[in-house]
């Protein structure tokens, strides 16, 4: 039997296009005066399994914890994002009418990879029947 070339017909993002969009959104970054090679100092508060271990506990009290974002979705005016810190993941969610027009439209734009910080205050939002998600205000890259 001869071998048959098995081709996919997802279209696979060329490996220089990611990296000139990766170079565009670092421009824009610097342009803004939001340098994130500069920005190496982020306050953290909780990690992602003291959070989800104290959830009740912790509600209405003002949160920060960062990591890599493992996992991203959007869903019209809400986004929900898994941030993965070294305690493990815990999943985020962040609503348009609920945050800063700035901060939102600047958490639109980051990518899976991306190191971010987050600060969440206020009332949590279940998202999951398994885990709860902590509703971030204020997102930093």
């Amino acid at each position: 039997m001869a071998e048959e070339n098995i081709q996919t017909n997802a279209p696979e993002q060329d490996l220089s296009e990611i990296l000139k969009v990766r170079r565009e959104k670092l421009a824009a970054l610097r342009a803004e005066g939001r340098d994130p090679f500069k920005e190496t100092r982020f306050d953290v508060t909780h990690h992602a399994q003291d959070i989800k271990d104290n959830f009740d506990a912790l509600e209405g009290s003002e949160v920060r914890v960062a990591g890599r974002l493992m996992s991203k979705r959007g869903m019209g005016k809400v986004s929900f994002c898994d941030l993965q810190d070294k305690s493990g993941r815990i999943q985020l969610y962040a609503r348009k009418d609920e945050m800063d027009e700035e901060e939102y439209n600047r958490f639109k734009k980051y990518d899976i990879g991306d190191i971010v910080g987050v600060r969440r205050r206020g009332v949590p939002h279940p998202a999951r029947r398994d885990e709860r998600a902590r509703q971030e205000d204020h997102a930093a890259q």
